[in-house]
Parts: C-alpha cells; structure tokens; sequence
C-alpha cells in the first residue's frame, strides 16, 4: 500500500498472483532448468478488492487496473517449464538455453524408431489421451505430471503432442537403442552441461516426426537453491514428476542412474557405480525437497513404474521405516534456539498437544538476558542457556566428549580426591583462611568467557566449601585437575538430567536465527557476498547445530527479506544446507493474520525432516486477512493459500476490535503490571487469549475454560514525554487521525506536508508537529502519530512501540499501546508473563513469532509425528482451531 493510504484490503484466499506467462508458443525442447525463471510479477497479495474499502477515485482506479492484470493470470500456475532457464534471465545461468525443436535437416537420419509399432489396441490402453476424438490442447504438467486438459490456452509452453499416428517401444540414436525407461543426456544449451531425464514414450505425430516424452532430473543448481548447488555431489541428481515432449533427435546419450536410500548419518552409505544417483524428489511447490515414494500407483500412467531399466535400485528407497517402530514416543524434546521470550516453542507445544503429541521445550536459548528471564518464569521445567550460539554449539561438542569420557568408562588413575572438611579446617590456627581453596561441587558448565579473561574455553561454575552460592566463580577446566571425580559426578548427574542435548536426543529443533546484515534499516548491507556478513553469520550457527545434533524435525522461521534480498541468497543457503545433510525440506510464507490475529506479519518458514519422517505440510489458512504490503514475486509459489478456485471456508477477518476491547482503560502513566479485569470477554478471540495454561495445553487438571487467569499482566504502555504526550491528546479520536491533524502545517495539492506561516507553539515553546514528521517519506506519510482504529489491523508488531513513524496510538485513549495490547497481537495468552525493563519487555514481544502461527505449525508437525498428514504441500486445520482451546478441541461436546 502508499504511503498515507488507510485503505485496507481483504484478500478471502489469499491467493496470490502467479508470474506473468510468455504469451508465444515455445516450441523447444523444456527442461527442469527452466522452472525457476519466469517474469517479475507485482509482488502484491492484492486481489478481488471490494469496491467499497476504495475512497477516493484515483486509488479505485490506480488498483482497479492493477487487479485486473493479476486477474488474467490468477490461476496459481502449475510447475511449468518456461523459456530461459534457472535463473531471472536467459544471461544469468550457463542453463538458460535450450537445443531447438525443429524438423531434421535432409540426409542421413541418425535418430529414429526401430521394430514394431505398439499395437494400436495397447497404444490407446496405454496412452489413451493421445487418441481420444476431438482432441483439444492438454496440459503436460497441470497437476504434477498427469496429462489433463488446458482450460486455458494462453499457457502454452507445454502443450501434448495430440496428433499422434503410432507409439514405438524402441529407438535407435548415434546407433545406440534406447527402451521405454531409459535414462538419456538431453541436449542442453550451448556451452553448458546436457540434461538428464528419463524416457517414457516414443511416438510418431501424424506429420512424420519422431518425439519422445521426458521425465526430468534436476541437479542441484537447477532447483531453488541455484548457485549453492556447487556445493552438493555432482552426482547427485532430484528426481522429479515433470515431463513433457521432445524430439527424438535431442536425445544424445545413456546414462546410468541409480536410486540410493537418503542418510543423514555421519558416515554416508557407499553409492554404487554409476553416472548419476537420486534420493530426493524436488517440487517447485513451496521449493520442496521429499523423499520418493516407490509406490507408484499414483502416478501418471504415461510413466512406467519408475524402477525399470534405466534405472537401478541399488538401495531400496525407505519410506516408513520409522512408522514400523512402533507408536510414537510419550514425549518429544525440543531445544529451542533464539528463544527470545518463547512464542515459537510456545506455539509449537500447544499445536503438538491439540494433534495428541506431547512435545516439551528441553532446552532454550537465547543472549537476553531479560528473555531468559521470561523463559523461566512460563516454562520453569526447561534448561535455559543465557549464551550465545556460537558459544552453546561449543559446549555442545565438548560435553559430548566429556560425557564420552566419563560416562563409558570409569576414570582411571584419578589424582587424589579433594577432601571434604568442615569450614574449620579451612582455618590458620590464627583464624585466617588458607590461600588453597576446596571444591564442594559443580553447579554448572558453559564454553566461552564469563570473566571477561580473553580466554575462551569450557568452564564449570565452582561452589567452594565454606562458600555461598554467591561466591561461586567460573574456573577453566584445566585449573581443576584434581577434581577428576568432581567433574565425573557434575556430568553423570548431567547426564541423568539431560542438562545438555547430546546427537540423537533432540527430535526438534526451532529458531529464527537473526540476519541483521540485510535489514532494511541497515545502510551497509553487502548485497554481493551476505554470507561472508557477520551479522548474518547466525544462520549457519543454527545449521551447524542441526548437522550437529541431528535432530527428527527442523523448524526455521526468518523475515521475509531472506528471500527478497539479494536474490533471496539466505533463504536459498539455508534449504541448501538441509538438503545436503540429507534431510527433505519444504520452505512456505506465512501471514500472521490468516490465523486469526489482527496483525499481517509475513514471515518465512522452513521444515526439515528425517528422510524417515513425514515432512510436515504447511497449514491452511484459517481467516481472511487484511493485506498490508506484498512478497517477493520469485517466490509467489511458496505463500501458503488457497488456489484460485479451490472451496474453502474462512472465518471473517479479525480487527483490533476483536482482541483488545475488552482490556480495562489505562493511562499514559500507568505504573501497575498486574491489575483485575474489568470486563467480561466479548468476543471469541478474546475468550480463546484469556483461557488458562492448562486448557491451552489440554491438560486434566480441575481448572478448566470457566477458570481463567483472575490477574491481567503487563497492560502499561510505555510512558511519552510531556510534549508528545500534549500531542496525542489533540489528535482526534477517529479512524485516520495522525500529525496531520495538529496545528500549525498545511496540506498541500500533492499530498505534502508543509509548515503553516503562522505557528502557534506547544507550552514548552516547541512547535506542535515535529520537524521529523514533516519531513518523514518527503512529508506524504499519514502515519508519525497515527491512531489506529477498532476496525483495524496492523501490518506488524515491532519491537517498539513508535508512534514517530507508524500508527500505533489506542483508538480512544491518549497513549501507545501497552505491553499487553501488542502481546494478543502475537497470539500470546494473558496468563503469559513477561520479565525485564518495560522497553526490553516490547522487544520479547515484537521479536517473538506469533504464537497462533506457531501453534498451527506444531498442529502440522504432530499429525506428521503421527503420520496422519499426506505428502501433499498443504493440509487443513480443524474447524474453529485458531480460537479453539486444546481442551475444547479434544471435547466432543464442546461448541467450537
């Protein structure tokens, strides 16, 4: 949206626009490369607008315009192959072009069919489409593979060959034969490699050409993670369901390949000799890495059963092996890391529980202080880490070691064990201390420098004997050489009480590692290398941690700008390094909104999962949403919506309204964080918030929906100096009403905000509208003071509350709003309580993900666990699930 535009847009489906197609036929050969590029759509979630929510004629116009072109592609497009290839033109990828489809010159053929012709009858068996009367234009990969019929022609780049004379089983090329199931180097462009795919028809069109029908491999460059792929086994190839027609002569070679089973072992499996191998399938669909499926059943009945000749199985590909162990653990562990104040674990443990899955945060961490003192007092049963990353995966490898060390195998040849003695024998007979010290116990380990000495190391925190725990002090394990059984005691303890995760002991990992380097407020991005960025260094931190522990699921969540900034570099490295470890993938765009929050909030989401698990689907959208800004075009096909034309039932959007109306009125200089409700809930949304821990969780305790949380934390805002303060108050108390409603400046013809001559000034001499105000977004913003309005959303929670540059006044109270108001924005209960100074309190909150996002995940993540969820990229949540409690999901007779 403009600058200054309060015209807000519903979007039922969220469903957006698909790239623009070439309207010209493409009559070359199509290849897997070619998938990722396609012309650079508006970026806009803005769709189907009711014409009333538009106020002013040229904004009706200007979007009335731009809606109907996205109209004309509104079809969410199927995985087409285009012209240029892998990349945003045919210049940038050695893969962009593609050999010619055209007829053979006159003279020696040196590709054609050979033996008999398939018999007719076994032909239309086989191939029925491409001898059904009247045939019109088909769609080679309308629905993943499957020849249908094209309800649009415009989209054209794959049409089936329909008039077809006869099929062949056999060809011979560069006097080599070819079978149906083969594998083959296609012809690639000029000066690049060939492509790989396998064939699967071989028929001659009424007019005397010979084609064959392709299904593609991908090697790793030319799937979403592009230039990353030069890190992956040159080997190692993506199998995938697209195919489409090609003629004969484009085929230049056999080659070998192989299925291997996928491991995400240290020690890999040998593969078998051969060119090629595969043990993954790729989806341009929410960039999806799975594993293959042997049954194929349901795949195309162009495609023979995909292990033939062509391709050996060497290895038989696994695929529920996992789901033959049994049923599922009583409890999943899941460490947490960047925990912040917790709403990504939260969520994830409140929609495991409403699947039937008890997953528990084991472990958290995070540097802030103040967050892991939130942590503590919501979640006092997890192990917390007040640390950083990069120091928490060192102490990671060092426990393992010493629990390697002392767990296996006793300790052999211990110095002699520090004595126990009573704090009067630590005496001089003259009454002082003797300067040597005595270990008591080890109350705790980490890898770092706590005391600031320069040395970074593993440390163990010291209670000495005759000391208090205030006197404890971080010693270097080489100063504690003679504390051998000491320090066996503090790690076979450790160990009992799983006070650190070891490889093999995590079965989900969460974290939205930070990426400061290419925020938009930052002038000094590096644009060409982001990676080499220190501060974007936290995103391989965090796949380090996985290589390391290896846990069953991944569950990473960033900013949307991983993906638009340079090229979407970050979100590309990090499906790259899950894919290398092996584990399948699956990347989504999410809005917060669509989960029945009054907030937009776009974030990105990525899964991993064991090649032995079911890799969890991303959750539909439960409501309508208010669109507030757009997403990155190149990856328009990962939003996770609706299709154009797909049924759906979504609830109505929520508003301001719907989550803080009911919150009691309070000041500009509240100073209470704990105070009574005054009023009754009076809405769903609003009654869901208020409900206690252990109807969130579904537990059996006696406290049940009727018994909600008596106390209201956190509802302060954060205090304005007496001049804005002044301010706010003459700002009216209606929908739109900013700076621009103060005295002392004038509007001019084109939007702009200028200074009126004569000024009249606030008491403290200054001028009622800032100079920053005036001058921000060339003085054509509407939102420095801005109030918003019951009927509402907001595009973000940030991590202050800024009324200098975004709407963020109450709409009927003088005032920012409090903690509290921001916190049911991010889908946290009431009962949630948040520790630290007020400012560092906004920060947890802004920073966290929204917990009815979370929860949604953690519903998808339980029904994989469970395998109740498909292999589709989608699945439906239950009826009523955003604002449902686990008790009243579980309970039948609950009206939900």
């Amino acid at each position: 949206m403009a600058e200054g535009d309060h015209h807000q847009l519903t979007n039922p489906a969220l469903s957006p626009p698909p790239p623009l197609l070439d309207p010209n036929p493409n009559p070359d050969p199509i290849t897997p490369t070619q998938l990722q590029n396609g012309h650079e759509a508006p970026g806009k979630l803005e769709i189907s607008p009711k014409s009333e929510e538009f106020m002013e004629a040229k904004l009706l116009k200007q979007k009335f315009e731009m809606l109907k072109s996205l109209d004309r592609n509104s079809r969410r497009r199927s995985p087409r192959l285009v012209e240029n290839g892998g990349g945003e033109s045919s210049g940038n990828t050695a893969n962009s072009g593609k050999p010619p489809l055209k007829k053979q010159k006159s003279g020696r053929k040196i590709s054609f069919f050979i033996g008999d012709r398939v018999p007719p009858d076994e032909a239309r068996r086989r191939w029925p489409w491409r001898y059904e009367e009247n045939n019109v234009h088909f769609s080679g990969q309308n629905n993943i593979g499957h020849a249908s019929k094209c309800e649009n022609d415009d989209d054209d780049e794959d049409q089936l060959i329909l008039n077809i004379k006869c099929h062949y089983s056999q060809a011979k090329v560069a006097n080599v034969v070819f079978n149906l199931g083969d594998c083959a180097y296609i012809k690639g462009p000029k000066r690049g490699p060939n492509y790989i795919g396998r064939i699967l028809e071989f028929f001659e069109s009424e007019d005397g050409e010979d084609y064959c029908r392709v299904q593609w491999f991908f090697r790793a460059q030319d799937t979403v993670i592009k230039d990353d792929g030069i890190s992956h086994d040159e080997k190692r190839l993506f199998y995938s369901t697209l195919m489409n027609d090609n003629l004969l002569d484009c085929i230049v070679s056999k080659v070998k390949v192989v299925q291997s089973a996928p491991n995400v072992s240290l020690k890999g499996r040998p593969i078998p000799e051969c060119d090629f191998y595969f043990d993954m399938k790729y989806s341009v669909d929410y960039s999806t890495f799975s594993k293959v499926i042997t049954d194929t059943t349901d795949l195309p009945s162009p495609s023979p059963p995909m292990m033939t000749t062509g391709i050996d199985t060497d290895i038989k590909c696994i695929v529920d092996e996992a789901s033959n162990s049994g049923l599922c653990k009583p409890e999943l562990a899941l460490l947490d890391m960047y925990a912040g104040c917790g709403g990504m674990s939260t969520g994830l443990c409140f929609g495991a529980k409403a699947s039937g899955i008890n997953l528990v945060t084991r472990w958290a961490v995070d540097m802030d202080e103040a967050a892991c003192e939130s942590l503590r007092f919501n979640h006092p049963e997890t192990q917390i880490r007040n640390e950083s990353a990069e120091d928490f995966l060192d102490l990671l490898k060092e426990w393992d070691r010493l629990s390697k060390i002392y767990a296996n195998h006793e300790v052999k040849e211990l110095k002699p064990r520090v004595r126990e003695v009573d704090e009067d024998k630590n005496l001089k007979a003259d009454g002082k201390r003797n300067h040597e010290y005595e270990v008591d116990k080890l109350v705790d380990i980490c890898y770092g420098d706590p005391t600031e000495t320069g040395k970074r190391g593993i440390k163990f925190q010291v209670r000495w004997i005759g000391y208090s725990s205030k006197d404890d002090t971080w010693e270097p394990i080489e100063n504690l050489g003679k504390c051998q059984e000491r320090i066996q005691d503090f790690v076979l303890k450790g160990i009992k009480a799983k006070i650190l995760p070891r490889p093999g002991e995590v079965d989900v990992i969460c974290g939205g590692p930070p990426c400061q380097g290419i925020s938009g407020y930052n002038r000094f991005r590096n644009v060409d290398s982001p990676l080499d960025d220190e501060r974007n260094r936290q995103i391989k931190i965090f796949m380090d941690i996985v290589d390391f522990l290896r846990p069953k699921y991944i569950l990473m969540e960033n900013v949307i700008d991983i993906l638009r900034f340079a090229n979407g570099c970050l979100g590309r490295y990090a499906i790259s390094r899950l894919v290398h470890m092996h584990y399948q993938a699956r990347l989504g765009i999410m809005a917060a909104g669509c989960y029945g929050l009054p907030q937009f909030r776009l974030r990105v989401f990525l899964w991993g999962a064991h090649p032995h698990e079911i890799l969890p689907q991303f959750p539909l959208p439960t409501h309508n949403v208010v669109i507030q800004y757009g997403f990155p075009s190149e990856f328009e096909r990962n939003v996770v919506a609706y299709d154009e034309g797909q049924s759906r039932d979504l609830e109505k959007v929520i508003v301001l309204g719907d989550a803080i109306s009911d919150l009691p009125p309070v000041g500009n200089d509240e100073i209470h964080d704990n105070m009574p409700y005054k009023k009754s809930p009076e809405t769903e949304f609003q009654k869901y918030i208020r409900a206690s821990e252990s109807d969130m969780m579904g537990s059996s305790s006696s406290c049940t929906s009727t018994c909600n949380n008596p106390v209201l934390y956190d509802h302060l805002p954060y205090p304005l100096g007496n001049d804005d303060y002044l301010r706010i108050c003459k700002i009216p108390k209606r929908k739109g009403a900013s700076f621009r409603d103060l005295p002392g400046i004038v509007i001019g013809s084109d939007n702009s905000v200028r200074r009126a001559e004569e000024q009249s000034l606030m008491p403290s001499g200054k001028p009622w509208v800032p100079e920053y105000a005036i001058s921000f977004r060339d003085g054509r913003s509407t939102k420095p003071f801005g109030r918003l309005w019951w009927d509402e959303t907001v595009a973000t929670v940030f991590c202050f509350p800024d009324h200098h540059s975004r709407p963020i006044l109450h709409p009927e109270q003088d005032r920012v709003l409090t903690l509290r108001e921001c916190a049911r924005l991010q889908g946290f209960p009431d009962y949630y309580k948040f520790c630290g100074k007020l400012k560092e309190r906004y920060r947890q909150v802004g920073n966290a993900v929204a917990v009815s996002v979370s929860r949604s995940l953690g519903y998808s993540l339980g029904m994989a666990v469970q395998k109740l969820s498909s292999d589709k990229h989608l699945m439906t949540l239950p009826p009523k699930f955003s604002h449902s409690t686990t008790i009243q999901l579980k309970s039948p007779s609950s009206d939900i």
